[in-house]
């Protein structure tokens, strides 16, 4: 929740502003006159919710209405009622009177919370989420990359990946006829650039191809080690972490 407080008198604005810090809400910016206010307004994202005290230094925070269009909602701080009426008639939650009582602040915030609205809850099971993977709508994935070999560049299928892997601070890929080819790209990126039904980040370093999958074989700590079709140069582990969705991906 972005707010700010507009009150002329310093000694009352950080009294609310410590008020606000126990209710956890924190004051991004402190006004001390309507001059300033309007300035401000005029600048800036105007916030979520105004802390507005009504008579400031040169003149009643009305003026900052009449110049500019707020479409924040107000909780008015003043040590005068008569202003009640004309207040309300604005953004107004409420119409707190100085000394003002912490549970009365309390109150004023939850009436502006409640009035927000309510986010609706959307429940997937992994049968959902597995139908939006494998059918995403309008989406385009990588179906090759180009790879540098001496001073040519070569296109390589995607259809001829058996596994992208990290090392030395690099990302490599590895084909079907067991080559090994330094690619411009981090693994973090081929996480949104490879089909999600092809492709599974098994740990930190590695994704595997399911068309390359030969064996899997229970390993130490509740992982799995993976055999591929022609990659054997370290082993394939899939992250503890990782097995359950892994499983999921498989089926």
């Amino acid at each position: 929740m972005n707010l700010i407080i507009i009150e002329d008198e310093k000694p009352s604005a950080r009294r609310l502003q410590r008020m606000l810090q126990s209710l956890h809400l924190e004051t991004q910016v402190m006004l001390h006159s309507v001059e300033e206010s309007i300035d401000w307004f005029q600048n800036n994202a105007h916030p979520d919710l105004i802390f507005l005290d009504i008579q400031l230094s040169d003149g009643l925070s009305f003026e900052i209405f009449e110049t500019i269009e707020i479409k924040s909602a107000v909780i008015f701080t003043t040590a005068y009622d008569e202003y009640a009426l004309q207040a309300f008639k604005l953004n107004s939650i409420d119409y707190l009177l100085k000394p003002i009582d912490e549970d009365d602040l309390a109150a004023a915030v939850k009436k502006y919370q409640e009035r927000l609205p309510k986010k609706q809850a959307v429940t997937l099971d992994f049968n959902d989420i597995k139908k939006l993977l494998v059918n995403p709508i309008d989406r385009e994935y990588k179906k090759r990359f180009s790879v540098k070999v001496g001073q040519h560049l070569k296109l390589i299928n995607i259809d001829e990946i058996e596994c992208f892997y990290s090392e030395n601070k690099g990302t490599y890929l590895h084909t079907t006829d067991g080559r090994n080819y330094l690619i411009d790209a981090t693994l973090e990126q081929l996480e949104e650039a490879l089909e999600p039904q092809t492709f599974f980040r098994i740990n930190r370093g590695f994704f595997v191809n399911i068309n390359a999958i030969n064996d899997m074989i229970s390993y130490t700590n509740s992982r799995l080690q993976i055999k591929l079709n022609s990659y054997n140069a370290q082993e394939v582990i899939v992250a503890r972490e990782r097995v359950k969705d892994f499983k999921m991906w498989l089926e």
